[in-house]
């Protein structure tokens, strides 16, 4: 079966052209001209990834991705956009976007960033899932749960990846470019921006148990700290 993308894409010829290129390299497209389509085509059909522009009328991509990251947090997306300034593009990945490519861009590398997202949220087998003790916390990596306290939240593919990454070094300080080689298979810029982004979100999931911290060793890398209680 071919995989889904959906494009949030108001430019008829740039979305006919990432269409057209989409299908020669195998995937099956759709396409949306703003964040309001996009929500009602997720109530009907279901997709892959999403590449997003930003500016686009009725509904813009910085407002759907919020959306999207609230309702779909397991779906992976990307922006394709205009906005080339450094807020712009922090902003986006704070919104939990997987990739931020500015135009003009070339079409064969957005193929190979597409794939490299599809490869990094491939679905793991959550068959007899594993329960870990994260200080006063129960990570689950293969079901995607994090219970703390008495509160249990779901994780996204990319949040257990990291934490189990960080558990599984113990006490070890790891290198950025090393998670960045392990898990998002680049050490680019916008790669090492969301690394930040994860760290921040791993952090907030963790808040409650004083148990559990991320140390981060400025321009070094991270170390998961557990604490007797």
């Amino acid at each position: 079966m071919k995989t889904k993308v959906l494009i949030v894409e108001d430019d008829i010829d740039l979305g006919n052209l990432l269409s057209r290129y989409l299908t020669l390299n195998g995937f099956f497209s759709n396409r949306v001209y703003n964040g309001r389509e996009a929500r009602e085509e997720l109530n009907n059909n279901t997709y892959s990834i999403l590449i997003i522009d930003v500016m686009m009328p009725v509904e813009d991509g910085f407002s759907f991705a919020a959306y999207l990251s609230e309702k779909h947090p397991e779906l992976p997306f990307l922006f394709v956009t205009a906005r080339k300034l450094k807020e712009d593009v922090l902003f986006g990945l704070r919104l939990g976007a997987d990739d931020y490519i500015v135009k003009p861009f070339d079409v064969d590398e957005l193929i190979l960033r597409v794939r490299n997202i599809l490869k990094r949220n491939k679905p793991l087998d959550r068959a007899g899932g594993t329960v870990i003790q994260l200080g006063n916390s129960e990570f689950d990596p293969e079901n995607l749960t994090l219970v703390v306290g008495s509160a249990e939240k779901i994780l996204t593919e990319k949040e257990a990846g990291l934490l189990k990454y960080l558990y599984d070094h113990g006490d070890q300080l790891i290198k950025r470019t090393d998670i960045l080689h392990a898990l998002w298979q680049e050490q680019d810029f916008f790669s090492g921006r969301s690394l930040d982004v994860f760290i921040t979100r791993i952090r907030k999931l963790l808040a409650d148990d004083t148990t559990v911290s991320i140390e981060s060793i400025r321009g070094v890398g991270f170390r998961l700290k557990i604490f007797k209680d």
